[in-house]
């Protein structure tokens, strides 16, 4: 293990161009999502760290095989994989491109975070000057968790023990039990569909509002509005629009809704269509 790194230390928010060449800083990858900033949450997500060769590592080449099939579960579990090596943005992104994974690829090109970290390697065989290849698992306050050294390739993590890893450390966040979510706050937000049955329209007494909608992400289910009777834009999550499954609806859409108001700002409820147009 790197002399400077051990579990409950923190990796520092360090700040990498990716391989489009956009500068990414770690701690964007950990933190809440909006939606949770509105239910009340004040933990964000885990991420797993991989410092690795580089493209030409055939050991690189076989674990980042294995992560591709991890990506996707990893994507609905909100939870981010990133890695690091001293390859420049236009090889890294020749490199994702072809094993076609979706996380970021940073570059260290001057190896200034690599030898901050104690983790380059000096010896002088084919992988001199570059990275030594761990995995950490961090916290989302970027706290080690977990340190796979995989100098011999055995050494590095399996699915399953990332999996598990990505567990104990989510078990111990503000947002992981139902419970957190079974409340009457978070439910004036994230609308239970069986609201939107009952016959009788008790829940919709409010008076309409009129608005536009600003924005719509059509993968997280949440969205702004834009109103004239309201100073700032108004979120809403996709359950604020009656109906059964998964609704969206396009931005630019002029609608009626009900205001919310609540203890994490201003939300919508049953957003409908402004059929008088």
């Amino acid at each position: 293990m790197p002399k400077t790194l051990s579990i409950g230390d923190r990796i520092p928010d360090f700040e990498l161009p990716d391989e489009q060449g956009k500068v990414r800083k770690l701690s964007s990858f950990t933190k809440q999502s909006e939606a949770d900033k509105r239910y009340g949450f004040k933990d964000g997500y885990p991420v797993i760290l991989i410092f690795s060769r580089g493209f030409f590592c055939p050991r690189d080449q076989q674990q980042f095989k294995g992560l591709v099939s991890f990506q996707n579960e990893l994507q609905v579990n909100f939870c981010k994989l990133l890695s690091v090596s001293a390859d420049e943005p236009k090889v890294s992104a020749a490199f994702k491109a072809g094993l076609g994974a979706s996380w970021s690829f940073l570059s260290d090109q001057n190896r200034t975070l690599i030898k901050q970290l104690n983790l380059l390697d000096e010896t002088e065989g084919e992988y001199a000057f570059r990275s030594l290849p761990y995995t950490f698992v961090l916290k989302p306050n970027l706290e080690i968790y977990k340190v796979y050294n995989g100098w011999y390739f055995v050494g590095r993590p399996t699915i399953e023990e990332l999996r598990m890893d990505l567990r104990m450390v989510m078990q111990e966040m503000d947002y992981y039990s139902y419970e957190a979510f079974n409340n009457d706050h978070v439910k004036k937000i994230r609308i239970p569909q069986q609201e939107w049955s009952i016959s009788s329209g008790e829940k919709r007494r409010l008076p309409n509002r009129k608005g536009v909608v600003d924005s719509f992400n059509f993968k997280t289910g949440n969205g702004y509005i834009q109103s004239n009777e309201v100073n700032g834009l108004i979120f809403f999550n996709f359950t604020a629009i009656p109906g059964e499954g998964y609704r969206t609806i396009k931005p630019g859409s002029h609608i009626l809704f009900e205001l919310v108001e609540t203890y994490t700002g201003l939300s919508a409820r049953n957003i409908q269509l402004d059929t008088s147009l």
